[in-house]
C-alpha cells in the first residue's frame, strides 16, 4: 500500500489517543479538500500491510484511524492492517468519501476487499466532503451529510464519545520549524490562529479527514 502520512499519536482524529494513518491516492476527489496532494497514487511511502500494522502497534495507542486519500481504494491491504490492530485489542476507525449505500452496493456486487475493510473497522464515517454543508458542531467530520455508523459493538464507547466530544485541531512545530495541523478548521482561522504564533501557516495544511471529512 502507499502511505502519504502516519502520525503515531493524536488526539484530533477520532475517539481517545490514536494513531492516524493518511494512504496515498484517492478516487473520489472532493470539491474543497484539504488534502489534494493525496489524490494522486504516486507517491507515498510503500509499505506491506505487516509492516504498516508493526509500526502502529508499537505506538501503544488506544486505536487506528484510516484517513486519506480514500481508504477503500486500497481496502485489501488496510482490511489486513486493521485485523492485526483489533487482534491486539484496539479499536479501528475509518474514514471514507464513498457513501454508506456506495459501499453496500460495491459489496453485493463482489467486492471482498470492501467487504473485509468494513468487517475490520469499529466505526465508519461515510460520505463525501460537501463544502456547502460544513459543520462546525460534531468533532472529525468536516460536512454535515457525513454519517457516524458503528459496525461493532466490541468497542460501544466509540460511538458515544462523538455526542461528548469537542472538535479541536493539533498544531506542532518540530525543532526544524516545520509546522503540521491535524484536525478541521476554515483555512481563514488556521491562517489567523497561525499568525498569532508569528509562523507562516503552510500552503494547504493537512486535513484530519479531508476529502471525507
Amino acid at each position: 500500500m502507499s502511505v502519504a502520512r502516519f502520525l503515531a499519536s493524536t488526539r484530533a482524529e477520532g475517539p481517545g489517543e490514536r494513531t492516524a494513518v493518511w494512504v496515498q491516492g484517492c478516487t473520489i476527489r472532493c470539491a474543497g479538500c484539504f488534502n489534494p496532494h493525496m489524490w494522486t497514487f504516486r507517491g507515498g511511502e510503500g509499505l506491506a500491510p505487516d509492516d504498516l500494522a508493526a509500526r502502529i502497534l508499537h505506538t501503544g495507542t488506544d486505536g487506528l484511524t484510516l484517513l486519506g486519500g480514500e481508504p477503500f481504494d486500497q481496502a485489501a491491504a488496510l482490511a489486513e492492517v486493521a485485523t492485526a490492530v483489533r487482534r491486539a485489542g484496539r479499536s479501528v476507525m475509518t474514514f471514507t468519501g464513498y457513501t454508506s449505500e456506495q459501499l453496500r452496493e460495491a459489496v453485493a456486487e463482489g467486492r471482498e476487499d470492501v467487504a473485509a475493510l468494513l468487517g475490520e473497522t469499529d466505526l465508519l464515517v461515510a460520505g463525501p466532503f460537501l463544502r456547502d454543508r460544513i459543520d462546525t458542531v460534531r468533532p472529525w467530520v468536516g460536512s454535515a451529510n457525513q454519517e457516524f455508523i458503528a459496525l461493532s459493538d466490541r468497542f460501544p464507547h466509540l460511538l458515544d464519545d462523538v455526542r461528548r466530544e469537542h472538535d479541536r485541531i493539533e498544531i506542532s512545530v518540530d525543532a526544524s520549524g516545520q509546522i503540521a495541523v491535524n484536525g478541521w478548521a476554515e483555512l481563514e482561522l488556521l491562517d489567523e490562529l497561525l499568525s498569532s504564533l508569528g509562523r507562516n501557516p503552510p500552503a494547504r495544511p493537512p486535513r484530519g479527514a479531508s476529502p471525507t471529512a
